[in-house]
């Protein structure tokens, strides 16, 4: 990999990023040596890069800066619109409106040698005119784990047992199959996966928690020797 291709993977993988990204994590993504990162970052810093940070602690961008739009790979063409329409056929109303229309917005300005891939595109994802039953919920429990609002549910599990949960949301995840609400369960005081498609009832509580290192996605997927 050039140098100047290198240093645009590099704000490639800090753009959007709220934590600080390591320099052997960024040494690992682009199969280089930690020295290596080290002196493209101070080479981007000197361009007038923002870079924030300093070696042995991480990086990331500074929240102002922008790079113009860039063009996208067949491969990676490919991947966001089979991303677009997973979204689009197993989300909720919300998204998959905004799936369809991301997509509507992609073909409309890319070449005409891409926009022939997307067409040829063997990919099909049914779309569920009534939306499963899974994903009534969806919208609710985005919103209560983005603004970490705790909810009231009323849960059957698998062998057909109810039970009232007040739980904390953390993160919606996708199996293939179903959709599942991690969150910390108040009633068990641990995390629990509630499959959406098993909830009766529920309602946003007036009431907010608070994540730590102890509670949260990632410290979940660290137990579980799991990764996203």
């Amino acid at each position: 990999m050039r140098k100047a291709e290198r240093l645009f993977q590099i704000i490639s993988l800090l753009r959007g990023r709220r934590k600080v990204l390591t320099a052997e994590s960024i040494a690992e993504n682009l199969g280089v040596s930690v020295r290596t990162i080290y002196r493209d970052i101070q080479a981007l810093s000197l361009s007038g890069v923002p870079i924030e940070g300093e070696a042995g602690v991480g990086y990331r961008l500074g929240y102002n800066f922008e790079i113009p739009p860039i063009m996208f790979s067949e491969q990676e063409m490919t991947a966001m619109v089979l991303a677009l329409k997973m979204v689009k056929g197993h989300s909720d109303e919300v998204l998959s409106i905004g799936a369809n229309t991301a997509l509507e917005k992609i073909v409309s300005v890319v070449p005409e040698k891409i926009k022939s891939l997307i067409e040829l595109l063997p990919y099909y994802v049914p779309k569920f005119s009534d939306y499963r039953e899974e994903t009534k919920w969806h919208t609710q429990l985005r919103d209560a784990s983005m603004n970490k609002t705790k909810v009231s549910v009323h849960y059957q599990d698998g062998k057909g047992n109810t039970s009232e949960r007040v739980l904390c949301p953390l993160g919606l995840m996708y199996w293939g199959s179903s959709w599942t609400l991690l969150a910390h369960c108040e009633l068990r005081d641990d995390y629990r996966n509630f499959r959406l498609d098993r909830f009766i009832e529920m309602k946003m509580l007036d009431e907010n928690f608070v994540t730590s290192e102890t509670m949260c996605v990632d410290h979940y997927l660290e137990i579980n020797n799991c990764c996203l």
